[in-house]
């Protein structure tokens, strides 16, 4: 493969990916999946927006001092503040790069910008060059590219990299594109473009009409070499081009596509599932390459043919994404230094303290289930992963209740070192009347949007895991909690999505840019 074309694989996650409604992160989660991702060997993090909040500068901070390997960015709009706080977050990182935007196509500059072309030239050119004057690796996107006049994308596109964009990004943002199309835009700029030999050319395809991964693609052929996107295609709207499906698009027909990445595929399911964990986005059971029936086999026929030859039906292996052909069964014997090797294996990284703290959850969970899966020991990692201050804790619950009658619960909250009790009959079932006496006693009034629960792992003995998001004068906060009681966990999901609340109260919402 040494005459392969290598691609830059560009992560978005987490920025892009964390503008999915419902999927914000933070710090310690950022942290995680910005280590999962240098471990999987993308080219390129972007880490965040860091004029949007301070909590996105201080992520983006700490991805460059704590995440080596990768180039890490952060994204900002053409204009002074932006790029100048764009530095500030990243200034410490080992390959830092700014991503600087600007809309140029007829309706944003009609409707949202309100600047005519030359404005738009002039902005961009003044932007790239702030940027440059911080540091060699710029990025320019003129967003809505896709959507925007040939001839007026060329000189944007031309300007940009004479003021020192060494990387042009061409955004589909409102997923407008077809192969074809997309593919002829990155012609257009390949052929018109004088200067285009000095920049990378970079695709960013959002997933509105179900192409992303395919415009990357066709984008690849006619000569782009590097693809934005997210892991499980997370992001704005419907989403973003896949990771993992476009870097594995390109291996098993690599006869065709003669490219190539760096991605170190078998860490494709791993951190698969910690982006699912962290967010609370579920990857659907039948997601190519990363979902749970991605390699099974129920039709006969099937099973017959992958028994002579698996390759009939099957055109990677399972573990060269990161499937395990078992799953690691350990007990309530099994010692620390096992948990921490399988910890290790299922790509996350914590600290001594944490370790200590998951051993001994995991010993309790040992006690109560005769085999603990990878799956429960990433839940129970997860669960150490929150930074979020817990104002309030679960102490116990006695639950009365039966078919017609009238649920009652007897639920007990620790804050600190105060403990209190609330007796509540009320509610539609079991888990409606611990959400009463919750709201109760820690005096909240919230709606919940949503509410799931699945299985951990297997087994009458399994987790249950619940996923909850609350909504509160029009903003909303995420809880997750898994116990084998799932009336438990139920109450844990709600108050660490309440925590999450409280812990906000009193610091000022920052507006979410929709951007590429």
């Amino acid at each position: 493969m040494s005459d392969d074309r290598k691609i830059i694989i560009f992560d978005t996650t987490l920025r892009d990916g964390e503008q999915s409604p419902g999927a914000s992160m933070n710090l310690a989660e950022k942290l995680e999946v910005a280590q999962a991702l240098a471990d999987m060997k993308v080219d390129v993090i972007e880490a965040g927006f860091p004029i949007s909040s301070p909590g996105d500068f201080e992520a983006v901070r700490e991805v460059a001092r704590q995440v080596r390997g990768p180039v890490i960015c952060g994204l900002a709009r053409c204009n002074e503040k932006d790029i100048d706080r764009a530095w500030e977050a990243l200034k410490s990182a080992e390959r830092p790069r700014i991503h600087v935007f600007l809309a140029t196509s007829a309706i944003h500059r009609e409707f949202k910008l309100k600047m005519d072309k030359n404005e738009i030239l002039a902005r961009a050119i003044a932007g790239v060059e702030r940027a440059a004057g911080y540091l060699d690796d710029v990025e320019f996107s003129p967003e809505d590219a896709a959507r925007t006049e040939p001839d007026f994308l060329c000189a944007v596109v031309e300007a940009a990299i004479k003021a020192g964009a060494t990387t042009v990004n061409i955004p589909d943002t409102v997923g407008y594109a077809t192969p074809a199309h997309y593919a002829n835009v990155i012609r257009t700029l390949r052929e018109r473009v004088p200067n285009i030999d000095k920049a990378v050319i970079s695709v960013h395809c959002h997933d509105d009409l179900g192409l992303a991964v395919a415009n990357s693609l066709a984008a690849v052929e006619a000569g782009a070499g590097q693809i934005e996107c997210t892991i499980n295609g997370i992001g704005e709207r419907a989403g973003n081009c896949s990771l993992e499906e476009v870097v594995m698009a390109m291996r098993p027909r690599h006869d065709y596509s003669q490219c190539s990445t760096n991605i170190v595929s078998e860490r494709l399911v791993p951190t698969s599932r910690l982006v699912s964990n962290v967010t609370g986005m579920l990857v659907q059971r039948n997601k190519a390459i990363v979902g749970r029936n991605a390699f099974a086999h129920e039709a006969g026929i099937h099973q017959d043919g992958m028994l002579k030859e698996r390759s009939t039906y099957e055109i990677m292996r399972p573990e060269d994404v990161g499937f395990t052909k078992t799953d690691l069964v350990l007990g309530k014997h099994s010692g620390r230094a096992a948990l921490a090797d399988r910890i290790k294996h299922l790509g996350y990284h914590l600290t001594g303290e944490q370790l200590q703290a998951v051993f001994e959850q995991f010993k309790v969970l040992a006690d109560k289930k005769k085999e603990v899966y990878d799956s429960d020991i990433a839940s129970l990692v997860e669960n150490q992963m929150s930074e979020i201050p817990e104002s309030w804790s679960l102490v116990s619950y006695q639950m009365h209740c039966g078919t017609g009658g009238i649920p009652q619960v007897a639920l007990t909250l620790a804050r600190g070192a105060e403990q209190v009790t609330e007796t509540v009959q009320a509610g539609d079932g079991p888990v409606d009347a611990v959400f009463l006496a919750i709201e109760k006693i820690t005096g909240t009034d919230v709606k919940c949007r949503e509410f799931r629960v699945h299985s951990v792992s297997m087994g009458k003995d399994a987790q249950a895991e619940v996923n909850v998001e609350l909504e509160k004068n029009g903003a909303t906060f995420r809880g997750r909690g898994a116990s084998t009681d799932s009336i438990e966990a139920s109450a844990r999901a709600l108050l660490t999505a309440i925590n999450r609340m409280l812990a906000t109260q009193g610091t000022p919402l920052h507006p979410q840019y929709t951007v590429e």
